[in-house]
């Protein structure tokens, strides 16, 4: 539930209320002032529940709910359907709480005069910019239905690489989870057994690995708020870091130079940028618009700071294509296509042809590096067994040498 402030007039005694009255949405909220006999004046969302609040329970609302959204929108007003109507259909299908309140704001605002892309731009945690600018061309154009049907499948796309990388990574983290605890089974309970047989026998000395281990294992069981804090300060503070600038530039540059994770990396980002550049030309957006755009789409600080630098070339006169050949953040495939785009008049269709091809690249990639984490692991795995059995074998095997000179 949203608060609210609003003026209200009292028909019965003529005077004007002022007050807060909590609701869903603006819709809602003049229901239930028309319900106590009032008649809404102004109705808007309090200081306390304003989008800075917000941005959180925004951020709920799924790429699926967004694409769902996206297409039941351009199929309605395909089918001729005033686009109010089209919004309040979509509104009652839609399950998702978050996305409802902020289809309700929407139809407030497109029913007080906004356009549309005007009213998603009010919910950037929703709607990015680069939906913004599509639904603003659609409406310039007169294909708004069509504009949404391109959102869908670009957005489409985007979620299926993420995806994808998402899938490999489980097994490996599955793998290390269960070999740590393992591991950590292993080491507290069965090292300290071979201690307490250690002590029994005068003067016998543990093993350097057994003694590093138990130390190890000390450490955790009685200073184990310690370790928490100190990681929990560590983790927050590489959060931090990584949301700065210096930050974000050296985890950007990290992604892009070192394998076996570059080449998955840099194909991502030329898919990304091929992808939303085709979106944007072919909705009609100028090429200024496609490439500040992009750069946000990418999501790799340098290469938004190489489509800037193109930016400010063209407005000199200079070709796109000339101007990300010679740079490095940029794989060759990317300009040639672009330069025979821009040579036929196809740019849209040839940026479509790198995005797909690169889009296949991604799905090889991810294979490849799932073909090198798997004996990667194994070595870590039989490294952490080896560790563990010398640990514990080791002191036992010295105690039975020991016993057989003693008896000798």
């Amino acid at each position: 539930m949203l608060l609210y402030q609003y003026t209200a007039h009292n028909p019965v005694n003529g005077e004007k209320v002022k007050a807060t009255v909590k609701a869903d949405n603006e819709n809602e909220a003049a229901k239930l002032l028309q319900k106590q006999g009032l008649v809404p004046i102004d109705i808007k969302l309090d200081s306390s529940s304003k989008p800075g609040s917000l941005d959180h329970y925004f951020k709920r609302v799924s790429t699926k709910d967004r694409i769902l959204f996206s297409r039941q929108l351009s199929t309605l007003i395909n089918a001729g359907l005033p686009l109010v109507q089209s919004l309040r259909n979509v509104a009652d299908q839609i399950t998702s709480k978050p996305l409802k309140i902020v289809i309700e704001g929407v139809i407030s605002s497109v029913e007080g005069g906004s356009s549309l892309s005007g009213a998603v731009a009010k919910y950037p945690e929703v709607f990015n910019k680069l939906y913004v600018s599509l639904v603003a061309a659609g409406e310039v154009s007169g294909t708004l239905d069509k504009a949404l049907e391109r959102l869908a499948n670009q957005q489409e796309k985007d979620a299926d690489i993420i995806s994808k990388i998402r899938g490999a990574m489980i097994y490996p983290i599955i793998v290390l989870i269960v070999m740590f605890g393992v591991i950590a089974f292993m080491v507290i309970k069965l090292l300290p057994a071979v201690q307490n047989l250690y002590s029994t026998f005068p003067g016998a000395q543990l093993p350097l690995i057994t003694r590093i281990l138990l130390n190890l294992v000390h450490l955790f069981t009685h200073w184990w708020w310690i370790a928490t804090i100190v990681l929990v300060a560590l983790i927050f503070l590489f959060l931090r870091w990584r949301k700065s600038t210096g930050g974000r530039e050296v985890i950007d540059r990290f992604k892009m130079s070192t394998p076996p994770f570059k080449g998955l990396f840099m194909k991502i980002y030329m898919s990304r940028f091929s992808r939303t550049a085709s979106t944007l030309v072919g909705s009609g957006v100028p090429l200024l618009q496609v490439l500040d755009i992009t750069g946000e789409a990418v999501s790799n600080v340098h290469i938004q700071n190489s489509l800037k630098h193109a930016a400010e070339k063209i407005k000199g006169g200079a070709a796109l294509s000339d101007i990300l050949s010679k740079d490095p953040n940029f794989l060759p495939l990317v300009p040639s296509m672009i330069r025979i785009g821009e040579q036929s008049g196809t740019l849209e269709d040839m940026l479509d042809k790198v995005a797909t091809y690169y889009e296949k690249e991604v799905d090889q990639e991810v294979n490849n590096i799932n073909s090198l984490i798997e004996p990667i692991l194994m070595v870590i795995l039989g490294i952490a067994a080896i560790l563990i059995v010398v640990a514990v074998l080791l002191p036992i095997y010295g105690l039975a040498n020991q016993s057989s000179l003693s008896g000798g």
